[in-house]
């Protein structure tokens, strides 16, 4: 039955995609078969995260408000922002007509047939955001260049390295998470700053920040492009700022959105006295400077480093064995560990480090302003950084930047060189969370993602994204 269902479904993309393409709706027909194939996807391997979203669905829905940031009957506790624990809240009033069971505070990894089937499908529904946001920053995007064959339309090119992106694939629709809906609000943001509705963008930003504390990385971006170009109304002929332009009411209208959104999401536990709770499940800093699998950035080098001294001062007799940990950085586990030779890294290593890594770009953004293209440079500068030298960064924190990256890609040719390779490296870095015991299940994914991946790759090499501009872009 599983195999017909596949090949129907198969058949229903390629005559969706051969009837709509041949009528001029394109971006239906691309936004249709991604879809259709992340049903396909419903049955596959999905990790711990899938019973982290389960538990904090239970937890919103079985316990007051008061409760949300104290319930520790899981090792999953909630530990996003309010906004996020509202949406929970919200699909957990649709759960409930799915399986009940599901919501029950202590059914502890419950993943009946139905959950499984409302939480996927919730995670497609939500999509939709990311969707229209992915229509809108097309809208970005210049189309006046003639092209004959419509895969060689920038607007087509950005519209399937945005909706078929393979790493948004594995994330939300295998390993399971919500990121399309997430990264929906980031990218209808930055659509919204190069429309010149900066009000609108700096408000989808902050919506975006209380319902994930991960795009934190790229707020400097936001704020220096949002005072330099909005707050200050006009520049000199060289490019200087034009001191008198600025405007304290746009200053003003800014702050006030901010904190409107910022009293909305955490005004019902500061009436509580519960942000310093709050506050403490956002941002665990005891889980380590790693994460259980390693980002592949400085951090990943520094342990790999330590490690490899700590082995040959071992073999030197340098180190006394009883005093090294064994498996310490590599165990896989998350938590605090003390490097053996090199020095221990904070949390205010990593922040200065970063700071230091994002200067040079916010400065560039002051002083040299290039437009939105400029502050999107910025933003992907920025979320580079924080991935190389941040605390405890995931490996999917990769996407921040790899999907900003598509806008700039279909643009200039150096920008698609660079895009190629970060997005081909960064999405094998994702292959981690790809993991299942041994077995044909296992054998199976491998096969999948290896091909899907190398697909997505030949794709991306390629497609002509260089021909989008004249010689010496």
């Amino acid at each position: 039955m599983r195999i017909k269902w596949v090949e129907c479904a198969a058949l229903s993309v390629m005559a969706a995609l051969s009837v709509m393409t041949g009528g001029g709706s394109w971006f239906l027909a691309l936004a249709l078969g991604v879809t259709l194939l992340k049903c396909l996807l419903i049955p596959t391997y999905h990790s711990t995260d899938f019973e982290v979203h389960r538990n904090w669905l239970a937890i919103t829905h079985s316990l007051p408000i008061s409760q949300w940031y104290y319930e520790a009957t899981s090792e999953w506790t909630l530990d996003y922002p309010p906004f996020f624990a509202w949406f929970e809240y919200a699909l957990s009033h649709v759960a409930k007509y799915f399986d009940q069971e599901m919501l029950n505070v202590h059914n502890l990894n419950y993943s009946s047939s139905r959950t499984l089937l409302f939480q996927r499908f919730s995670v497609i529904f939500t999509d939709a955001l990311f969707v229209y946001a992915v229509h809108e920053c097309c809208k970005c995007v210049d189309g006046k260049k003639a092209c004959k064959e419509l895969t060689e339309k920038p607007k087509f090119i950005l519209s399937v390295l945005l909706l078929w992106n393979f790493g948004l694939l594995i994330v939300d629709h295998i390993h399971f998470q919500y990121n399309g809906f997430l990264f929906g609000l980031m990218l209808l943001s930055i659509a919204r700053l190069f429309q010149k509705r900066h009000m609108e963008g700096a408000f989808l930003f902050a919506v975006l920040l209380h319902f994930k504390h991960i795009y934190l990385y790229v707020a400097p971006a936001y704020g220096i492009y949002l005072l330099r170009s909005y707050c200050f109304t006009a520049n000199k002929p060289d490019g200087s700022i034009r001191w008198n332009s600025f405007s304290f009411v746009r200053l003003i209208s800014l702050g006030l959105t901010v904190f409107l959104v910022s009293a909305l999401s955490l005004g019902p536990f500061l009436a509580l006295n519960q942000l310093p709770q709050v506050f403490s499940r956002l941002f665990p800093f005891k889980r380590g400077l790693c994460h259980a699998y390693w980002a592949p950035n400085f951090w990943a080098v520094y342990n790999a480093l330590d490690k490899v001294l700590s082995v040959i001062g071992l073999q030197l007799k340098l180190l006394d064995p009883k005093k090294i940990p064994k498996a310490s950085m590599t165990s896989g586990l998350v938590q605090q560990f003390q490097h053996t030779v090199l020095p221990s890294v904070t949390p205010l290593v990593t922040l200065i480090c970063t700071l230091i890594a994002i200067l040079p770009s916010i400065f560039c953004l002051w002083f040299k302003p290039q437009g939105p293209r400029g502050f999107l440079r910025c933003l992907i500068l920025c979320a580079l950084s924080s991935f190389m030298f941040g605390w405890h960064v995931h490996e999917k924190a990769i996407l921040l930047a790899i999907l900003p990256m598509s806008l700039l890609s279909v643009g200039k040719a150096g920008d698609a060189s660079i895009f190629l390779i970060l997005s081909t490296t960064g999405h094998y870095s994702l292959f981690p969370l790809l993991f299942t015991a041994p077995g044909k299940k296992n054998l199976f994914l491998i096969g999948w993602k290896l091909s899907t991946s190398l697909a997505w790759a030949l794709w991306k090499s390629s497609v002509n994204l260089y021909s989008l501009s004249p010689p010496g872009s």
